[in-house]
């Protein structure tokens, strides 16, 4: 990461000496009207990873002051704008959002949000195409644990509609709203009987995604510690040393990480989250960063650490601390849904080269791209908040770097499949807490480990359920990797 630093540094001082030195575009005149536009293509001029794909953003396009501002003009908003200049939007680039207000998006980064505390799966369980939510995860204070709402639980209906194909989507949205009456069922024999209704309502929600711990002593004679992450924040960089600290403690041989609500984060986070598993971590590359031809210069490697920094939830450094090691890990189990993405999947790609990596579960994400905060302050190529332009909150998240592993390999944007798979919806009926030793995936891996390999055969009786996506409780940033903001401010 240091070799990041210095470049940026050079790179900057060059570029204000560069300027000083010819004609400046920025000198011309934007009316007030479309300033906001200009910032939306001038940041994603400079930094866009696809920006000599997208003919709109050629350096050619601002050259005439009047047909650039009515270019701008053409907008009715500068998130429009936006939109116009991803490249291929929904294939190629699923990932650049523009931002409203970049203080909740930052908040939101370090997992305070508006949230009802718990994520849900939705399945289609039989042939009248009757669909039911099974509660995935259920966070600790939330409205969710407050109203007794439990991993496994099963709901049918929102707000009195009971759920089916067909009006799904039309249904989905309310877990958007600020309150939802959820009807909940036990199942019997494929029969659903209903147990009665809970209304919760949604609160700003601080989740600390070190989630769960536990130690199985004696899994073939293997000492097993497995933990539940569910994202890389990194103001809680030191909570996740901590948890390496009992394992290193306990002496463990081997570790099981369930990222499989783990959407990404902090790039960092994921390289300190590595450095803690190897345990000959020395100095070597875990992961290499490539940013588009105008940013050669921060081009860069992050390598494995010996300390972390701590930071509070504003992301600012408060400290540091000695990274917990793991001793004589030869192997990491990955437990792995679609949900695992970005800065997990960066966990896999980063350590393949130097330890097994095996994936239980389901195909992940396949993100390997991440992006930084655009704000409007130009003096700083976009990069710093607190020069942003004062009179709006605006501000982008578009993708500026792809990842690479020490050998050069990046190629998984359609997901790492599993090496064993296991597909929890197939188990909707009969989800158990986490860290229960017959839970159907976290099973699977200690059979691994006791020696009992193989692709996984379902025994359960709904192996054609089908899933259904939920992205009413999810954030833009769900599945985002992105750099810290010190990483241009060093």
């Amino acid at each position: 990461m240091k070799k990041i630093i210095y470049l940026l540094s050079l790179y900057l001082l060059i570029s204000s000496i560069t300027i000083s030195c010819k004609k400046n575009k920025d000198d011309i005149v934007i009316p007030q009207d479309v300033e906001i536009q200009d910032f939306v293509w001038k940041g994603m001029n400079s930094w866009y990873n696809w920006q000599s794909n997208v003919p709109a953003l050629g350096d050619t396009k601002d050259d005439n002051q009047e047909a650039y501002v009515n270019y701008l003009n053409s907008f009715n908003s500068p998130e429009n704008l936006f939109e116009s200049l991803l490249f291929d939007s929904g294939n190629t680039d699923r990932f650049s959002w523009f931002i409203d207000d970049y203080i909740e998006q930052n908040n939101a980064f370090q997992g305070i949000s508006l949230s009802f505390g718990f994520r849900l799966q939705a399945v289609s369980i039989n042939a009248n195409n009757d669909i039911i939510f099974y509660v995935r995860y259920v966070a600790p204070n939330s409205p969710a644990s407050d109203a007794g709402i439990e991993r496994g639980d099963i709901i049918n209906a929102l707000d009195g509609i009971i759920l089916n194909e067909s009006n799904y989507n039309a249904t989905v949205g309310k877990l958007s709203n600020d309150s939802v009456t959820l009807s909940f069922v036990s199942e019997n024999g494929g029969v659903l009987t209903p147990i009665g209704d809970k209304t919760i309502t949604a609160i700003e929600l601080t989740q600390d995604p070190v989630y769960f711990t536990k130690i199985f002593d004696n899994i073939n004679g293997r000492k097993v510690g497995y933990l539940v992450y569910n994202g890389f924040r990194s103001s809680y960089n030191d909570e996740l040393n901590a948890a390496f600290d009992f394992f290193k403690t306990e002496g463990i041989n081997e570790l099981i990480l369930d990222l499989r609500l783990n959407g990404g984060g902090s790039v960092l986070t994921s390289a300190y989250l590595a450095s803690m598993i190897y345990a000959n971590a020395g100095t070597d590359k875990f992961a290499e960063l490539n940013f588009n031809s105008k940013h050669t210069n921060q081009n860069g490697s992050y390598d494995f650490e010996n300390t972390l920094n701590v930071y509070n939830t504003s992301g600012i450094k408060t400290g540091e601390e000695t990274i917990h090691r793991l001793n004589g890990i030869n192997r990491l189990y990955v437990l792995a849904s679609g949900s695992t993405a970005s800065a997990s999947e960066m966990i896999i790609n980063g350590l393949k080269p130097f330890i097994e990596v095996k994936v239980i579960g389901t195909t992940t994400y396949g993100k390997n791209v991440g992006s930084i905060t655009l704000y409007d302050s130009p003096s700083s190529d976009y990069t710093n908040e607190a020069s942003a332009n004062s009179s709006h909150l605006n501000a982008m998240q578009p993708i500026v770097f792809q990842i690479f592993n020490k050998n050069g390999e990046s190629d998984y944007i359609h997901g790492f499949d599993p090496d064993i798979e296991v597909k929890e919806w197939e188990f909707w009926n009969a989800i158990l807490p986490f860290g229960d030793e017959n839970e159907v995936v976290l099973k699977a891996a200690l059979d691994n480990i006791r020696g009992l390999s193989g692709k996984s055969e379902s025994s359960s009786n709904y192996k054609n359920s089908k899933v259904f996506d939920v992205n009413a409780l999810e954030n833009k940033f769900e599945k985002e990797m992105y750099i810290d903001g010190d990483f241009f401010n060093q």
